[in-house]
């Protein structure tokens, strides 16, 4: 194993006190135990802070940091890049969770296959944790056209390693929404490689009242990603866009969970 072997594990917080718990105790729990947790707090209304700070006290791999003003989950995860001093970078919202073995055997797929990018499978479940026995499976690989009509790549599961990619290739565009796929794309463009690693390692949480809970705030935010910031013409837009539409539903067809 390289001398530096860490994980930095980046979470942005909003008023998220009844969920953080959950969330922090499954990076806890991880049998892979090089790693640090960043909780970049944007700026919560409710307890959220105490509840992290309480982690912090007890945990000297769970670092708290709050930002000046709500300022989005770009500018959060960005400071928590800025703050990461690991080899590998996660990303982990602070409503999701990740299963014992994620982070272990997320770090030997990349070591034993040379890779660069990854994302694992991951299941959906509800608001109250339980299981909808439902799987989106990743594609072996992926180009930054593909990924332009198929946006599957889901934070939960993404995996870098630093040593083969630039850390400043994973700096978000200061945008509301959208700016972890733009990310995915923008490393796709500078000649990252993509490798879907088709394990399920974690469980991304369907809040009802999240962003990409609602469909039409999906596509606003997909029209966004392709004309505001990647500056796709008006016709490639379009064409994209059916494409987007296409997987989005076929992505709703999940394959039933048999414990394959």
């Amino acid at each position: 194993m390289e001398m530096n072997s860490k994980v930095s594990i980046i979470t942005p917080v909003y008023n998220a006190s009844g969920l953080i718990s959950e969330t922090i105790e499954s990076v806890i729990n991880q049998s892979y135990k090089d790693w640090e947790l960043i909780l970049v707090d944007d700026c919560s209304t409710d307890n959220s802070a105490t509840i992290i700070k309480k982690y912090e006290e007890l945990d000297n791999r769970i670092r708290y940091y709050c930002l000046e003003c709500n300022s989005g989950a770009a500018v959060a995860r960005n400071k928590g890049l800025e703050l990461s001093t690991g080899r590998y970078i996660a990303y982990l919202d602070a409503d999701d969770l990740w299963y014992v073995e994620k982070l272990e055997k997320q770090v030997n797929y990349v070591n034993e296959n040379n890779a660069q990018f990854i994302c694992c499978d991951y299941e959906k479940i509800n608001e109250d944790g339980s299981k909808l026995n439902k799987i989106v499976k990743m594609p072996k690989s992926i180009t930054y056209n593909q990924l332009l009509s198929n946006t599957i790549i889901q934070t939960v599961g993404v995996f870098i390693d630093l040593q083969k990619v630039n850390k400043k290739l994973l700096v978000m565009p200061n945008v509301r929404r959208g700016q972890d796929s733009a990310t995915w794309l923008q490393m796709l463009k500078n000649g990252v490689k993509f490798n879907g690693q088709n394990e399920v390692l974690a469980a991304y949480r369907r809040v009802n009242n999240s962003l990409s809970s609602n469909k039409l705030n999906a596509l606003k935010r997909t029209w966004y990603l392709y004309r505001g910031v990647e500056k796709l013409s008006i016709f490639k837009s379009i064409r994209c866009i059916f494409g987007w539409a296409y997987h989005a539903s076929i992505k709703r067809i999940y394959l039933k969970n048999k414990g394959e």
